[in-house]
């Protein structure tokens, strides 16, 4: 998501085009659902696809890659005709002898290339009779030898690497009529006319190959720029599932349901996504600036590829959860209490928006999530079943009981529109301990020694049932 945020920020601010494009030819590892979760992942996040899959407008050429594979045969055998590819019919089996014998050191290569069973050691006319009678074959990639291959990457600069470490990739593959990633990557940019392409680090060693590739069609390249790692919150190693889910935090955009089990979302954990969104952003960018909080708007202006890092981002949890509650405070009283009202319907409650949007207002700045407002102020809508058991010991003794008896007589008459100077002056006339009196009259109505301003709480519940709760705790304490 993080990488798809970039993207959609750089199209955003150069005035370009975020084009949506699903790469799924690699079936082995096809997952049903994903397309549809990256969908509603995106519009979730509030990145809006201008073309491709799940554009506004539909197109007449296909952008899922596995509707595209009739294309990629003219561009196969293009390669082959012109040297830079050849066919090879080793089998998996002779390969995975070959890794065995070799150990880690096995490459496909101008090395080896040579005496293996392909197109380069085989008579043209038994590479023909193969292919006619359906042998399997793949599509080799004939990287040359001896070639310092000089790259530019937006982020990391001048990259050079040798040819002689790079491996012959598979380009396409005779069994399913699909190219692998590299070349069908290659073409649909250049088809698409893509101009840059923003990826992960992980990509990196591919680079010098899509350069040769670009090289061997004579095309002209868009500039790559290869994003720094997430890292773990420790900071060593690269950030992944098994962490959250081992330490407690999301690293979904969106809950996914898989044959594994069920992997935590931002979404369903209760942050708003531009908080996510906030976050994301300053992981692996810095504004240049002491600025953290951006909308959307804010982080397109401000955005560049020369403040991206070119080491690894570290991600705090503590920090995401950081982010949420700076936007709960952002957020108006009445926003956060229409985003509560299912919390209270799950519960049960009944209450109206402008008593909801008021205690909103005296309890969201000590709440990290929406889903937290209910126990900060579930007594605003439900009288204590139990009371604290420490605030019992410390406050309903003495006097105190027989001093909250006489000013639930008090408060039966009393303005409730003025109830703070009511309730502090009979304290005062009578000379009570202004914090004992205090303190147990909140535990009668709360159940507990906590919450905002009394008055305030008896005024939102109501003369009634601010009676109710007294008679309660004089009865049950």
């Amino acid at each position: 998501m993080r990488t798809a945020l970039y993207n959609y920020l750089f199209a955003r601010r150069s005035g370009g085009t975020f084009i949506l494009r699903i790469e799924d030819t690699d079936t082995q590892r096809y997952v049903p659902g994903a397309e549809e979760y990256i969908l509603e992942a995106l519009k979730w996040c509030g990145i809006e696809i201008d073309e491709g899959v799940g554009a506004p407008v539909a197109s007449d050429v296909p952008y899922r890659q596995s509707e595209r594979k009739d294309i990629y045969v003219e561009y196969v055998r293009r390669l082959v005709e012109s040297g830079w590819a050849y066919y090879a019919f080793d089998t998996a089996e002779e390969l995975d002898r070959l890794r065995a014998e070799a150990g880690e050191g096995f490459a496909y290569n101008y090395a080896i290339r040579g005496r293996l069973i392909n197109s380069l050691s085989l008579p043209e006319d038994e590479v023909k009779e193969r292919i006619a009678r359906g042998e399997q074959y793949v599509v080799r990639f004939r990287v040359p030898e001896g070639l310092d291959v000089v790259m530019d990457d937006l982020i990391r600069g001048e990259v050079v690497i040798g040819s002689s470490t790079l491996d012959d990739k598979v380009l396409w593959k005779s069994s399913d009529g699909l190219p692998t990633y590299h070349l069908a990557n290659i073409v649909d940019d250049h088809l698409m006319e893509i101009s840059h392409v923003i990826r992960g680090e992980e990509w990196l060693p591919s680079l010098p190959l899509h350069y040769l590739l670009y090289e061997a069609f004579g095309w002209k390249r868009p500039r790559f720029a290869h994003l720094p790692l997430l890292l773990k919150p420790t900071g060593q190693g690269k950030l992944s599932k098994r962490d959250g889910d081992k330490m407690g935090f999301p690293v979904f955009p969106l809950q996914w349901v898989s044959g594994d089990g069920v992997s935590a979302g931002y979404r369903e954990d209760g942050y708003f996504p531009e908080a996510f969104i906030n976050m994301l952003a300053l992981l692996g960018w810095n504004p240049g600036t002491e600025q953290e909080i951006f909308s959307m708007d804010e982080l397109i202006a401000d955005f560049s590829l020369d403040r991206v890092s070119k080491s690894g981002a570290r991600f705090q949890p503590e920090k995401a959860r950081w982010f949420n509650h700076e936007y709960m405070l952002r957020k108006s009283d009445g926003e956060v209490a229409r985003l509560f009202m299912p919390v209270l319907s799950e519960k049960g409650v009944v209450c109206d928006i402008s008593a909801v949007t008021r205690i909103v207002g005296l309890v969201k700045e000590r709440a990290t999530f929406v889903k937290d407002i209910w126990g900060l102020s579930s007594y605003f809508f439900e009288r204590p079943g139990q009371y604290d058991e420490k605030a019992v010991a410390k406050y309903w003794k003495g006097d105190n009981p027989s001093r909250v008896r006489a000013l639930r007589e008090v408060l039966a008459d009393a303005d409730f529109g003025n109830l703070d100077s009511v309730i502090h002056g009979t304290i005062e006339a009578n000379e009570w301990p202004m914090g004992q009196v205090m303190n147990s009259l909140r535990l009668a109505i709360v159940g507990a020694s906590m919450g905002p301003g009394l008055a305030e709480i008896c005024q939102i519940i109501g003369r009634e049932e601010t009676l109710r709760r007294l008679d309660d705790a004089i009865e049950k304490l």
